[in-house]
Formats: structure tokens, C-alpha cells, sequence
């Protein structure tokens, strides 16, 4: 098979613990914006996770703490870098390719002339 996606060897899948998947990010933090009023504008409670081994960029600003905001982040990255790290399926093959169609016509006309190679000649013959 020369399909290049297939013979891709998948990335490794993400380390077990938080600590050492944070310690492969850098970690942003910024003002999330949006409803919460003065305390979301003045705390810098969004957090943007960049994965640098894959590059994959992770932002999680829906609570107004940081913390949560930070595991969010890092649940999300999880499923990513998992995401990534699962084999392709394999495609299922649906229409018959036209090279091969006509393969098997030709090998049907070799059959019918080896049988009809069997038959006794007919007297016109």
C-alpha cells in the first residue's frame, strides 16, 4: 500500500499526570472578557494552553477562576493529544476501480475459451 497516512506511525499518547502534560505547555493566562461583570474584566482568569511537542492550542475561559479554567484546559488538550494518538480507521473500500473491472473481464473471456477449448469441434468447423 503506498498510502502515506497508513504507514504514519501515530504520535505517542499524552503522559499520565497533569504535572508533567503542563510541564510539555507553555501556559498563557488573560482577561477573558465576556458576562461577569468587573471581576471577570479585571482578573486574568482565561487560560491558553500551547502544547509544544504537537502545537496544538488550547483556550478555556468559561469559569471565573483560573484554576478551573486551567483543568478544563487541560482535560480538553487530553482529548486531543488522545485523539491524535489513535490509529486512522482504515478507509472501506466502496466503488470497484475501472483497472480492476476490466481485469476481471479479461480473466472471464480467458475461462470461456479454455472451456470452449474443451468442447468437440462442430462439424462446420
Amino acid at each position: 500500500m503506498t498510502d502515506d497516512t497508513a504507514s504514519a506511525v501515530p504520535p505517542a499518547p499524552p503522559p499520565p499526570d497533569d504535572e508533567a502534560l503542563l510541564a510539555e505547555c507553555r501556559v498563557d493566562t488573560f482577561r477573558a472578557g465576556g458576562k461577569g461583570g468587573q471581576h471577570q474584566n479585571r482578573t486574568e482568569s482565561g487560560v491558553r494552553l500551547v502544547h509544544a511537542p504537537s502545537g496544538i492550542t488550547v483556550t478555556a475561559r468559561t469559569s471565573r477562576s483560573q484554576h478551573r479554567n486551567l483543568r478544563t484546559a487541560l482535560t480538553e488538550l487530553r482529548r486531543r493529544l488522545e485523539e491524535r494518538s489513535r490509529p486512522p480507521t482504515p478507509r472501506k473500500r466502496t466503488r470497484v476501480p475501472a483497472a480492476e473491472k476490466a481485469r476481471r473481464r479479461e480473466e472471464k473471456r480467458r475461462r470461456g475459451r479454455t472451456k470452449d477449448m474443451r468442447k468437440p469441434p462442430t462439424p462446420e468447423e
